[in-house]
């Protein structure tokens, strides 16, 4: 069992950065991929970015490369969104999940494990 908590979320005008933990719990962190979603209010969850569990891979959605960063630190059982450059159309409730995948990361079905979600609002 894997319990995540994210934080970091918060109020942020466009141009601006912040940055997203999700801290784990349980001795088996560093053996699951780790990944970011988000749901904008009226849409489906969409795919923000993946981490292998060693974290020597890392994948993006189109929209946020260049300007997110997804970085783990397995000592720390921690997983970290670094978002650069927000958009309004960032604005969403993300959450971090735990796939014991290490391929198709990008799809929330091989997610067993979620956290909570935190706000992000990105202001014009």
């Amino acid at each position: 069992q894997v319990q995540l908590v994210e934080s970091g979320g918060g109020l942020v005008q466009a141009g601006g950065s912040l940055r997203l933990s999700c801290a784990a719990s349980g001795r088996t962190f560093s053996s699951y991929s780790m990944g970011w979603f988000r749901q904008a209010p009226g849409k489906e969850r969409e795919f923000v970015a993946a981490i292998s569990w060693s974290g020597g891979r890392t994948f993006y959605t189109d929209s946020v490369k260049g300007r997110f960063t997804i970085s783990r630190d397995n000592a720390k059982n921690t997983v970290y969104l670094q978002m650069n450059s927000l958009k309004p159309e960032d604005t969403a409730v993300y959450y971090c999940a735990a796939s014991t995948r290490a391929l198709k990361l990008e799809l929330s079905s091989g997610y067993v494990y979620w956290g909570q979600g935190t706000q992000v609002t990105v202001s014009s």
